[in-house]
C-alpha cells in the first residue's frame, strides 16, 4: 500500500519528474496519478456517504412498519425460502415489533453521522456497513441499484483512510502527536493501492456494465430510451412532469448519456483536467436525475461514488473557500480536546488533519492487512463483472448457487420499460364508502381504471411489481396491511380492500392490462 503524495504529478496531472528518471517509475507515477485517490478526496466522500446514509434511512423510515416489521407487507414468517437465511442473520429480524426495529434505525443514524463529521471513522463505518447490510437482508423486495451501490461504496471505504481529513479523528489524533514512524504531513498526500483501486473501480463496474447492456439493445443507440423513461408517470420525480416532450432534445439527452457511460473508462485512463471535468459533468448529470426520477438513493449514491476521482486541485480549490468554516470545526474540536484533557492540536495551513502517513504508517500491519483484503476483493469484483458481461464464463460452483448475469447494473437497459405501472388500491369501508388504501383520501364507487395511481415510493413500487400472484402469503399481508393502513389514514372502519396492478402500454398502443392482486375482507 502506498501512504503517500504523488511526488510525480502536479495538481493538473502533467509529469514533473527529472528527464531521465527510470521508465518504471514513470510507469508507477502515471499510475499513482490514476488510481491513487486525493485523500481530501475521500474526505468529502465520506461526508457525502453519511449523509447519504441518513437520507436513505429517513426514506425508509418513513414505511418503517410496512416494510421491516411483522404488521406490514412481509412478516418473517413470509420470507421465501431462498432468502430465509439472510433475514435470520439480519438484526433487524430479531424481533417483528417496531419499537425493536426503531431503535436499529437510530443507532444506525448516529453512526451515520459520527461518520460524516469523522468520530471514530472506522467504528462508524463499520457499524453503517452491518446495520445496511442487516436492514437490506430484513426486506430484499423493496431493494434497488441504488442499495446494492451504497454497500458497495461502505465496504470499499471502510478499507481507506477516510478519516484521514476533515475530520474530528484528524484533529483530535494531531493533539496526540503523530504516529510512531510517521513522516511530516503535507498539504497535498495522496493514498494509492488495492483499497483505492477497488473504491474506483466499484464505479468504473457500473458505467462499464450499464453501457454494454444498453448498446446490446436498439432503444439506446437509436436515441429512443429517454424518449420513453418521461412517458413513465410513475418514474416521476418531482420536476420529471415538466421535462419537455421534445423528440430531438430527448434524443440528444439519450446520446449524451450513453456517450458518458462509454466515456466512464477515461475517469481512471485519464487524469487532472479531463479527469475532472468528466466526473464534474457525471456529478451534474445524476443530480438532475434525483429531480427529474423517482429512482431512490441512486443518484445521490452515484454522485458520492464520483468524488474520489476529483484530482488534487478542485480540492485545493475547496479548501481555500471553505476555510472559515474548517477553522470553526477545528476550534470546537479543541474546545471538546482541552475539556478531555488533550492537547491543542497544532495550526499549520487550511488542511486541518493529519498526513495519510500520520494515520497509517509505511509497513504497518494493519495497513498489508487491509491491502491484501482490498486486493482480493478488486479481483473478484472484476470476475464477477465480467462474469455477468458474459465475457468469461462462470465456474460451475458459481453458476450452481447464482447467476451473475442478473446484474444490478442493467437499469433501464438494454431497453426502458415499454409499461407504465399504476396501482389501484381501494378500501371500502362499513358506510359503503371507498378510499385509496395507499394515499387515504376518497375515490369513485365504481373507480375506473384512468383514477390509477403511481406508488407513494419506489420502494412501495418495488413491493408490488415483486409481489407473485402465486405466494398467498405474501400477498395476504399485503394486503392485511392495507387494511390497517386504509383504517389509519381515514379514521373509519375497514370492510375490505381490493388491490390491482395496471400496466398501460406507453410504446404507442395503449394498451391497458390489469392484473387483480387480491381482496381481503378486513374484520
Amino acid at each position: 500500500m502506498t501512504e503517500r503524495r504523488d511526488a510525480a504529478s502536479d495538481d493538473t496531472g502533467s509529469e514533473v519528474g527529472a528527464p531521465g528518471s527510470p521508465v518504471s517509475a514513470r510507469l508507477r507515477a502515471a499510475l499513482r496519478r490514476r488510481i491513487g485517490i486525493d485523500v481530501r478526496a475521500l474526505a468529502a466522500f465520506r461526508i457525502a456517504l453519511g449523509a447519504v446514509l441518513l437520507a436513505d434511512l429517513a426514506l425508509r423510515a418513513r414505511n418503517l412498519t410496512a416494510f421491516y416489521t411483522d404488521s406490514g407487507v412481509l412478516p418473517r414468517s413470509a420470507v421465501p425460502e431462498p432468502y430465509a437465511l439472510g433475514t435470520r442473520l439480519s438484526l433487524h429480524a430479531l424481533s417483528g415489533e417496531a419499537w425493536v426495529v426503531g431503535p436499529l434505525f437510530i443507532v444506525a443514524g448516529l453512526a451515520a453521522i459520527a461518520l460524516a463529521v469523522g468520530y471514530r471513522t472506522r467504528l462508524a463505518a463499520a457499524v453503517s456497513l452491518v446495520l445496511l447490510a442487516s436492514l437490506q437482508a430484513r426486506n430484499p423486495f423493496v431493494l434497488n441499484a441504488g442499495d446494492t451501490l451504497l454497500w458497495q461504496l461502505l465496504g470499499a471505504g471502510l478499507l481507506c483512510p477516510i478519516g484521514a481529513r476533515w475530520s474530528v479523528d484528524a484533529v483530535r489524533r494531531r493533539g496526540q502527536g503523530a504516529a510512531p514512524g510517521a513522516h511530516p504531513p503535507t498539504e497535498r498526500a495522496r493514498f494509492a493501492g488495492p483499497a483505492s483501486a477497488l473504491l474506483l473501480a466499484v464505479v468504473i463496474a457500473v458505467y462499464v456494465s450499464n453501457a454494454v447492456v444498453k448498446l446490446r439493445g436498439e432503444a439506446w443507440p437509436a436515441g429512443e430510451a429517454v424518449e420513453t423513461v418521461f412517458r413513465l408517470t410513475y418514474l416521476h420525480g418531482p420536476l420529471g412532469g415538466l421535462v419537455p416532450e421534445n423528440a430531438a432534445l430527448l434524443a440528444a439527452a439519450a446520446y449524451g448519456w450513453l456517450g458518458l457511460l462509454v466515456a466512464s473508462p477515461l475517469l481512471v485512463a485519464s487524469a487532472g483536467r479531463v479527469r475532472a471535468a468528466l466526473a464534474g459533468v457525471l456529478v451534474a448529470a445524476h443530480l438532475s436525475m434525483t429531480l427529474t426520477l423517482q429512482i431512490g438513493v441512486f443518484s445521490v449514491a452515484s454522485a458520492t461514488a464520483l468524488l474520489p476521482f476529483f484530482p488534487p486541485f478542485v480540492w485545493d480549490r475547496i479548501e481555500s473557500l471553505a476555510a472559515p468554516a474548517t477553522e470553526r470545526f477545528r476550534s470546537a474540536v479543541e474546545v471538546r480536546s482541552a475539556a478531555e484533557g488533550l492537547p491543542a492540536p497544532p495550526r499549520s495551513g487550511s488542511s486541518f488533519g493529519d498526513s495519510l502517513s500520520d494515520i497509517v504508517p509505511a509497513g504497518a500491519t494493519r495497513g498489508r492487512a487491509l491491502a491484501a483484503v482490498a486486493a482480493v476483493l478488486l479481483v473478484s469484483a472484476l470476475a464477477w463483472n465480467a462474469v455477468g458481461l458474459g465475457v468469461v464464463a462462470a465456474p460451475d460452483p458459481v453458476a450452481a448457487v447464482s447467476d451473475p448475469g442478473d446484474s444490478d447494473w442493467d437499469m433501464f437497459a438494454p431497453s426502458p420499460p415499454s409499461t407504465d405501472s399504476l396501482v389501484l388500491a381501494t378500501a371500502t369501508t362499513a358506510d359503503g364508502d371507498r378510499i385509496d388504501a395507499l394515499y387515504g383520501d376518497p375515490v369513485a364507487a365504481d373507480r375506473p381504471l384512468a383514477d390509477a395511481r403511481g406508488y407513494p415510493t419506489a420502494r412501495w413500487r418495488k413491493h408490488f411489481s415483486l409481489l407473485p400472484p402465486d405466494d398467498p402469503d405474501r400477498v395476504d399481508a399485503t394486503l392485511a396491511y392495507l387494511c390497517d393502513r386504509a383504517a389509519g389514514l381515514s379514521g373509519a372502519e375497514i370492510e375490505s380492500v381490493t388491490v390491482s396492478s395496471v400496466e398501460v402500454d406507453v410504446s404507442g398502443s395503449d394498451e391497458v392490462r390489469v392484473r387483480e392482486i387480491g381482496t381481503r375482507e378486513c374484520r
